[in-house]
């Protein structure tokens, strides 16, 4: 038993069972109890490992990728380049020192930081000093915008809902013999699913970010206003299907409602959705991260950075890129796509 568990079943006492969206958030971003707002996660100490930290490969390769579409579209100046949830800061680091040989680039480019956890905010601080950070994407200059959201959206809220004949019936959490549960609503119907009776039967389980439309919306308003480009990279898949909710604890498994505020929480994410909020902007065909990093030339940098290294460290690194690109391991589980201005090319290692 968790202190917010506690809180959560005195809250569903007192007012009836909670969303999914609502118990991730509580789970996740509590002020003084949710996961983030509390430790780092990160790394073989904390419960899971994101691509940055795995190679310097990831983040050196991303770079290159942002400073490249800025060149295409004219290298504007100043250039807001962001990061959603940025971790420890690993990712803008590698990010830039790759591009500190593009010309110009760091005079254009400033870098802002979405992130509400104070912990996390205090190792992105050790990492990328002169970083500016926000709360929420909306508070984002008005202006170009080169933005990178790695594993960001598959820690968002989500909501379930499993198909009732024309209508829903939402999967929530609630309480039994004292312990979370899950439990599911009255059939209704539900104008955001109405494009999902078309695909799904009775008792197929979608799930449904309420934050999503918001976030690619003010960051397709920038770039179509402005000029730049998004690269979203995570796991998924092109549309929702299936419960996808999942806890991590210690790189285990575990199940999601047993110890809230010590268990990452995230679900895959529906690219479909992603698109579907982009216009006016352009998005990219779906890739898989090993082909998107294939074609940014990940294979020849692993060359290269191999002549230096022998024994235990050369093994390693031989695993990181194994790990990165291959499709039994992050390579097809990944995927990639970039929202950019309808009358631009999309960034490099990707199609339109």
């Amino acid at each position: 038993m968790t202190a917010l568990k506690d809180l959560m079943l005195a809250q569903i006492a007192h007012s009836g069972p909670v969303s999914i969206a609502s118990f991730m958030g509580d789970a996740l971003m509590h002020p003084q109890y949710g996961y983030y707002a509390t430790r780092d996660p990160f790394g073989a100490a904390g419960d899971f490992t994101t691509a940055p930290e795995i190679s310097q490969m990831f983040g050196e390769l991303i770079g290159l990728a942002l400073a490249q579409t800025w060149l295409d579209q004219g290298a504007p100046a100043p250039v807001t380049l962001a990061e959603l949830g940025p971790g420890r800061g690993t990712l803008m680091a590698d990010i830039l020192r790759a591009t500190a040989s593009v010309p110009g680039f760091h005079a254009a480019a400033k870098v802002h930081f979405v992130e509400t956890s104070p912990a996390l905010r205090k190792l992105q601080a050790e990492a990328v000093p002169h970083a500016n950070w926000h709360d929420h994407i909306d508070s984002l200059p008005d202006a170009p915008l080169l933005l990178v959201a790695n594993e960001f959206f598959d820690a968002l809220p989500i909501r379930q809902f499993i198909r009732a004949g024309q209508g829903w019936r939402e999967r929530v959490v609630g309480a039994q013999d004292g312990q979370l549960a899950f439990g599911l609503s009255d059939a209704a119907p539900l104008a955001q699913l109405a494009h999902r009776l078309a695909d799904t039967k009775d008792g197929d389980l979608v799930e449904y970010c309420p934050a999503l439309a918001g976030i690619v919306g003010a960051m397709t308003q920038r770039i179509c206003a402005h000029g730049g480009a998004a690269l979203i990279v995570d796991y998924g898949d092109w549309q929702s299907l299936g419960d996808t909710l999942q806890a991590l604890s210690g790189h285990a498994p575990v199940n999601p409602l047993d110890a809230p505020g010590d268990a990452d929480l995230t679900a895959h994410v529906d690219f479909a959705a992603i698109a579907a909020h982009a216009s006016p902007a352009a998005y990219s065909r779906l890739t898989t991260q090993g082909v998107f990093l294939e074609r940014l030339g990940i294979t020849a940098r692993a060359q290269k950075l191999a002549t230096r290294l022998k024994g235990d460290a050369l093994a390693s690194h031989v695993a990181a890129h194994r790990r990165l690109t291959h499709p039994t391991e992050m390579g097809d589980l990944f995927k990639v796509m970039a929202l950019y201005p309808a009358t631009a090319m999309p960034p490099p290692g990707l199609e339109s």
